[in-house]
């Protein structure tokens, strides 16, 4: 109920990492630089500080992501901020991550062709009756789903918490 939500504006700085968890959930993980720009009289625009969020979504918006999304271009991303702190190789870092839940090209700064995607329905296997028991889903990727001491994404119970998303069956 109290969850930090933002919007982040920025360039997406690594290549869009796409996965698909056992239970057929889709995920992407990528890394999205936002730089404060400042104007000087003298100068002009000038660059700031860089910030870096790693991108995490689900679902649709992770099929969608992966599909229209490149290194360096322009996003508007929103979605609750989570800051993490660890202790990796002997050295304490901090972290940002953003658990998106709407993502778009930032269309102050080009344009965009939005094309709706179709609804892919799950084949259906058949028992030794000929009644369909369980969706089968097939998708290009890993088979296997992020899941380590420093992903947010670790199994149906993380899947489940992920906001505005539907908990898998």
């Amino acid at each position: 109920m109290y969850e930090s939500h933002m919007t982040a504006v920025g360039n997406v700085a690594t290549a869009i990492e796409f996965k698909t968890s056992r239970s057929g959930v889709s995920a992407v993980r990528f890394r999205l630089a936002s730089t404060v720009r400042r104007f000087d009289q003298r100068e002009g625009w000038k660059d700031g500080h860089t910030n870096f969020l790693t991108v995490w979504a689900w679902r649709a918006l992770a099929d969608n992501l992966a599909a229209s999304v490149s290194v360096g271009d322009p996003l508007v991303v929103r979605g609750q901020l989570r800051l993490r702190e660890g202790e990796k190789e002997g050295k304490r870092f901090q972290s940002a991550e953003l658990m998106a839940s709407a993502a778009g090209h930032d269309l102050s700064r080009g344009t965009s062709a939005f094309v709706r995607r179709a609804q892919v329905k799950p084949a259906l296997t058949t028992g030794s009756s000929g009644t369909p028991r369980t969706p089968v889903t097939a998708r290009p990727g890993a088979e296997s789903p992020w899941a380590s001491a420093e992903s947010p994404w670790d199994g149906a119970a993380a899947e489940a918490s992920v906001p505005g998303q539907l908990p898998v069956p």
